[in-house]
């Protein structure tokens, strides 16, 4: 899984790391630092934040002292000073540090955060967004999609501990959107679901006996073996250590070693060519200075007559134009460097720089709404757990705003989550 949106910090935050680098001991950001706004930024922040949430579908109440919104699910702002102070600092990412910091806090997240989602394209009044290239900072230049770079991006999540994803994700290890017959749904229903998936996206690209099989993206090996046990030749390809390590002794356990080749490989340095090519949910962690270079090496890794099927996060085009360039919370605290893209990006880069076109797409976003519930109940039900692994208690509010975060923006259909075949075209003759 991957996921950027449009929220803007100061230039002057460097990234925080989720990792034991400080602290061998404990695990997270620890303490959030105190925000620096001058009070005219502070001012400024207040007035607009506070003229943005009184006309929303939410009760908002301003250290119990005062109430704002139009009713809905309660925004519980303990500590308004520092909230604003906050936002002055470092505009809408502020908002998701002062929830690490326990300075705000609901007891219905997601249908907070739903709620801002919803509003997101209006909640800056359309004369600051004109403004957005003046005061929207940048992504650090160690967070582009370099093969440098993107080690350490993949690294910062992916390498944080194979025990904390086990505790929250389902048997399989399978981090992206699964696909149910029906909602609600159970967490014990994770596996088929998921499973459910991955058969859909090899059917998309043909998998079956004796198909030549490239994955960019191992995850934790779930799709090679359901691959492979289709009698495919696989070669996965990650930057996550530890996912490696994982992925290969599951593919032993599960009697795939001889089909299964998991190597510890940037996409750009595969060679060879093959039948069909699958990657879930990698795209967002390119970058879209490097779209170009990612799709053009998928159309040269594919044999003629191949598929490829992908499934990507997308938000809508707008959206992604004006967040392309700016460093949002998600990149600074949860997937270094990513971006979602749109359908339209994907087109556009496809129809420049390769002979690749969408054949097809399906969207079933509600269905990631769904597994991030179930992800997020579970991560929630087992804290201890994840204390025990040592992640500071700051660590599991951001995992928690992170995961609430995300669920909102497929809830709210501001996010989309798609499959799609991807095809060569052909020169005609």
């Amino acid at each position: 899984m991957s996921l950027s949106t449009s929220h803007s910090p100061s230039p002057s935050s460097p990234p925080a790391r989720a990792t034991a680098a400080a602290d061998p001991g404990r695990r997270g950001p620890g303490t959030v630092r105190p925000p620096r706004a001058s009070r005219l930024r502070a001012t400024v922040a207040e007035r607009l934040v506070r003229h943005a949430l009184a006309g929303l579908p939410l009760r908002v109440s301003l250290a119990g002292a005062e109430q704002l919104g139009l009713g809905g699910p309660l925004l519980d702002i303990r500590d308004p000073a520092t909230f604003f102070r906050r936002i002055g600092d470092d505009g809408l990412i502020g908002f998701g540090e002062s929830y690490m910091a326990g300075e705000w806090d609901s007891p219905d997240l997601v249908g907070v955060l739903t709620v801002l989602a919803d509003h997101v394209a209006t909640l800056i009044p359309p004369s600051l967004q004109r403004l957005r290239g003046l005061w929207a900072p940048r992504r650090p230049a160690g967070q582009l999609g370099t093969q440098e770079g993107a080690r350490d991006n993949i690294s910062h999540h992916y390498d944080l501990s194979n025990e904390l994803f086990a505790l929250f994700l389902d048997d399989t290890l399978s981090y992206s959107a699964a696909l149910f017959r029906g909602f609600p749904a159970e967490h014990a229903l994770l596996p088929a679901a998921q499973h459910r998936k991955i058969d859909r996206l090899l059917d998309l690209a043909g998998v079956g006996p004796g198909t030549a099989l490239l994955e960019i993206g191992t995850g934790w090996g779930e799709l090679a073996i359901r691959a492979a046990a289709r009698g495919a030749r696989v070669l996965s390809v990650t930057l996550s250590g530890e996912q490696q390590e994982l992925a290969r002794r599951r593919i032993r356990d599960a009697g795939c070693e001889d089909r299964v080749e998991v190597r510890l490989c940037d996409y750009r340095d595969v060679d060879g060519q093959y039948d069909a090519i699958v990657s879930v949910e990698m795209i967002e962690a390119v970058g879209a200075e490097f779209w170009p270079v990612y799709f053009r090496t998928l159309d040269r890794r594919l044999a003629p007559g191949g598929k490829i099927a992908l499934q990507a996060i997308t938000m809508p085009d707008d959206r992604m134009r004006a967040a392309r360039k700016t460093y949002t919370w998600i990149q600074k605290y949860i997937f270094p460097g990513g971006l979602l893209p749109s359908v339209e990006a994907v087109e556009e880069v496809t129809a420049a720089h390769t002979a690749l076109r969408i054949e097809r797409r399906d969207d079933f976003g509600t269905h990631y709404a769904e597994t991030l519930r179930l992800w997020r109940e579970r991560f929630t039900e087992r804290a201890a757990d994840v204390d025990a692994l040592g992640f500071d208690a700051t660590f599991r509010r951001m995992w928690t705003f992170y995961l609430a975060y995300s669920e909102a923006g497929f809830r709210s259909g501001y996010l989309h989550v798609q499959q799609m075949l991807l095809t060569r075209q052909e020169p005609a003759r």
